[in-house]
């Protein structure tokens, strides 16, 4: 399973980037708005920092399919590297097909169900997005949800792959990449969070002290 960052914060993308573990970009609206800076400056940024795939999802004011591929050819232009993000509705799906014809690459988000992803994946969707945290949030099962693709995808061998969103906790992450997830896009506490465990601090204490009993140093 690879790792996306998902965050608009340059500095934790430049965190993420140097630890070596992260391919790739995702973004939302919400996201840049916390930053409080132009989006199309924001993105030309990370794309100096990540050489993968950079997400840049179009204004949640479009809500025609013409609005979203007149934005995603936009976003298209900004680097060979960007993915356009567009939301699961009927319009979204139209974009998708209008789109991945023209070689765009698409990521599908706000995926709730197994029938979203699929019809995504048929609209021609390089990627889908379904969300783990807010499934769990109204006491639905989000790693299912995950299952449930996997299984559909490979029993129709759709190229399309799944990019497991809204990850909260290193927990989450273990079980997208049991489930078979291609890729967790996850913030950068999360990451921090996964490099830690009681035990590995205890060992290093440990170690330190040994040595410092045997060269006093």
């Amino acid at each position: 399973m690879k790792f996306f960052i998902d965050t608009a914060k340059v500095e934790d993308i430049k965190k993420a980037e140097s630890l070596g573990v992260i391919c790739g970009v995702t973004t939302n609206p919400s996201l840049i708005a916390k930053e409080g800076r132009d989006f199309f400056e924001v993105i030309k940024e990370i794309t100096t920092i990540v050489d993968g795939p950079i997400s840049g999802e179009v204004k949640a004011t479009s809500e025609t399919a013409e609005e979203m591929i007149n934005e995603g050819r936009e976003i298209a232009k900004i680097h060979p590297n960007m993915v356009v993000k567009i939301p699961m509705t009927l319009e979204g799906l139209k974009a998708t097909k209008v789109l991945s014809k023209e070689g765009i690459k698409t990521n599908v988000t706000l995926i709730f169900s197994a029938n979203q992803a699929l019809l995504a994946a048929r609209a021609g969707a390089t990627y889908v997005s379904p969300f783990l945290g807010r499934l769990d949030d109204i006491s639905e099962s989000g790693i299912d949800l995950i299952r449930n693709i996997v299984t559909i995808f490979d029993n129709y061998k759709l190229e399309t792959e799944i990019i497991a969103a809204s990850v909260r906790n290193p927990i989450h992450v273990t079980q997208c990449a049991l489930a078979g997830a291609h890729i967790a896009t996850v913030p950068y506490g999360v990451i921090e969070q996964m490099t830690k465990h009681p035990l590995t601090t205890e060992g290093i204490i440990k170690f330190q002290k040994d040595y410092k009993e045997v060269f006093g140093e």
